[in-house]
């Protein structure tokens, strides 16, 4: 008969763990049957998502007029104050690579003997020419100006390469401006005519214009714990000036990634990775561990952006589509509810049925199998409760102009069943043709635009961990000074860690989408003042 391990034992003897690692592990909170699944999935490996086909308008995507939008919103706004509505902010990530390509430039630019052009011409770098002829327009380029003039008198008699040089070298060097290890939402994003914003001073701003019921909002930032002094230091400068202008109060509130979720790392032959001192390696899970975040929360109505998608301009574009999405949201779960409601009192007969699979189906995108009216009303019935009795999100989707990052799509499940999901590219079998070819068709792009419900018919939170589909992560290569390392990123917030939710698709325009990824997209026209003609 086979020696019965017990789990300890088992990893132990699999894995080559001692006890010292058992002490470590316990003392970050990680339950062992985490681990021991997380190792066991480097040596499985992750098995691709199977594309179907991808969302399009008509099938998967829902497109509406500017008039309809103003309905939903409208709507929203009759039945908001009844709700208690909150904004959730991931902000934990540092600003490394949108100062990526400077940063390179400075690590492998020779001053003493090339100029900058040669540089260009020798890297044939496209970003730093955009950098360089826009420089003027940055709204930080004052204050780093006025630094520079300090720190060398002699500034105005530099060629120009030279004052280039140094601004950038000054804006990165870790002992003054310190930009690229700095989280984006403390970055100066806005110049305006009386002052220079932030992200996290346009996020309070937006918070008031669409996430406010009865004079409050709610707004909720994931900070890394180093980095939340410096989100407070600017929300005690703006936050009296953003109250007073929109008559609302706002409310904010942190929360930093649980160590719990951190995932254990591996050398290239899945043995777990150890550092110089012998010590197990852990990384954050990626932000899909922010699930557990989202899952503290209590609120009715809960919108999510990035922190870096914020404008200067079209607040009121912004705030008619989110506010039209949440109408959306509201309008289908009123329905869900009504639905869920009579099963519970026992007025769901087979009657009923048809039309409940109908918007189950047309509205809600949920997949029901051919043979679903072979089946007792008693087992219809538990299908329908099953699929109805989940978190709901809306996502705004925007046509698809070349952005890297996840689209909408049909995914089949290895079971064979079908549901809308957000899917990343490295999530796809990029050796199978078929496989690529439907990547390529996709006619959308997810910018992070959800407005979510996530408590249920008789008014309490579900779990959120509940509706995670865990066989979605990613295994990522990375670098431990010098070694190379295999990590594991629990599925993605808005893919795996959502796959489970009832999912609603609906285009909202491009003016909706303005993300920071490099430095240079602070030059776009959404960043930049606008002037009147």
């Amino acid at each position: 008969m086979e020696e019965d391990f017990t789990r300890k034992e088992r990893v132990a003897k699999n894995y080559g763990l001692i006890e010292a690692d058992f002490e470590q592990i316990k003392a970050k909170g990680i339950p062992l049957d985490k681990i021991e699944a997380e190792l066991s999935l480097f040596k499985s490996g992750i098995p691709k998502i199977y594309l179907e086909r991808p969302a399009t308008i008509g099938d998967g995507i829902l497109k509406l007029t500017q008039q309809q939008f103003q309905e939903y919103a409208g709507s929203f706004d009759q039945k908001k104050s009844d709700l208690k509505l909150k904004k959730f902010v991931p902000a934990s990530g540092a600003a490394s690579r949108m100062f990526k390509f400077l940063n390179e430039f400075l690590n492998d630019f020779d001053p003493e003997n090339e100029t900058i052009n040669a540089y260009i011409n020798r890297k044939k770098d496209k970003n730093l020419p955009i950098f360089l002829a826009g420089i003027e327009k940055f709204p930080f380029y004052d204050e780093i100006k006025s630094a520079i003039k300090q720190l060398y008198p002699e500034y105005y008699s530099l060629e120009s390469h030279e004052k280039s040089y140094r601004f950038i070298k000054l804006m990165l060097s870790a002992e003054h401006f310190d930009f690229a290890n700095k989280p984006k939402g403390v970055l100066d994003f806005h110049k305006y005519p009386t002052h220079i914003a932030t992200p996290v001073e346009e996020h309070l701003n937006e918070c008031a214009f669409y996430a406010a019921s009865n004079s409050v909002s709610h707004l909720h930032f994931t900070v890394s714990e180093n980095h939340q002094n410096l989100f407070t230091a600017i929300i005690d400068k703006v936050k009296d000036k953003v109250e007073s202008k929109s008559g609302t109060k706002v409310h904010i509130n942190y929360s930093y990634q649980d160590q719990s979720t951190d995932t254990i790392a591996v050398d290239m032959q899945n043995r777990p990775f150890r550092n110089e001192k012998n010590e197990l390696v852990f990384r954050p899970g990626g932000h899909g561990a922010l699930i557990k975040n989202l899952n503290e929360l209590d609120a009715d109505v809960i919108f999510i952006k990035n922190i870096d998608n914020v404008i200067q301009n079209h607040i009121n574009e912004i705030t008619l589509y989110k506010k039209g999405l949440a109408g959306i949201l509201l309008e289908l779960q009123q329905k869900v509810f009504e639905i869920l409601k009579a099963i519970d009192e026992g007025h769901v007969g087979d009657n009923d049925i048809p039309a409940i699979i109908d918007f189950m189906q047309q509205k809600l995108n949920i997949d029901v199998l051919d043979d679903f009216y072979k089946y007792t009303l008693e087992n219809k019935i538990d299908f329908i409760k099953n699929k109805l009795n989940r978190p709901i999100r809306v996502c705004g989707m925007v046509k698809n102009e070349g952005e890297p990052g996840g689209g909408p799509f049909w995914v089949s499940n290895h079971k064979g069943s079908v549901s809308l999901q957000i899917v990343e590219s490295s999530q796809v079998d990029t050796h199978n043709p078929e496989q690529v070819a439907i990547l390529l068709k996709s006619t959308h792009f997810n910018p992070v635009d959800l407005v979510c419900a996530t408590k249920n018919y008789q008014g309490q939170k579900f779990d959120l961990t509940q509706f995670v589909d865990h066989s979605t992560g990613f295994i990522v290569h990375k670098n431990n000074k010098g070694k190379d390392l295999k990590g594991y990123e629990v599925p993605g917030l808005w893919n795996g860690a959502m796959a489970k939710w009832i999912t609603v698709f609906v285009e909202v325009p491009l003016v909706t989408f303005n993300p920071v990824k490099t430095v240079n997209d602070l030059l776009k026209p959404a960043h930049q003042p606008q002037h009147e003609n």
